[in-house]
């Protein structure tokens, strides 16, 4: 069992949101959805959030971006991050986690590798 319950999904794809969604459907996360950068930073400062999935290619700002203006934010720098990318070379995986992200899983993934990256972030948050 996790301790993570509220989930914020950011991807301006709006297959793919809706495919994390799927993926997440029946479990007991609370999900909130947001299709711009911009409008996760705006939730997550109104929002008590437990745990943020973002897509990196975004226009107007990445989600490389939004991980390192979320982790500068004393208000937001504790929320923990997965990001969710089609960008699947090593390099990206080692800026993400740089900018701030718990974990990085590689588009396309499956059900079971993008619930196992939560499962680890919760219980590395849950040891902190």
């Amino acid at each position: 069992m996790t301790l993570l319950e509220k989930i914020l999904i950011v991807d301006d794809s709006l297959s793919q949101l809706e495919l994390i969604c799927h993926y997440l459907r029946g479990s007991v996360y609370c999900i909130i959805k947001a299709t711009s950068a911009q409008e996760a930073l705006k939730i997550a400062l109104q929002e008590e959030l437990d745990l943020i999935i973002t897509d990196v290619v975004m226009p107007e700002m990445s989600g490389f971006e939004l991980c390192r203006s979320l982790k500068k934010n004393p208000a937001t720098q504790k929320i923990p991050i997965v990001i969710c990318s089609s960008k699947n070379q090593e390099i990206d995986k080692i800026w993400g986690i740089k900018q701030g992200a718990a974990a990085y899983v590689y588009k396309p993934f499956t059900q079971e590798q993008l619930l196992r990256a939560i499962e680890s972030v919760a219980v590395t948050t849950a040891i902190k």
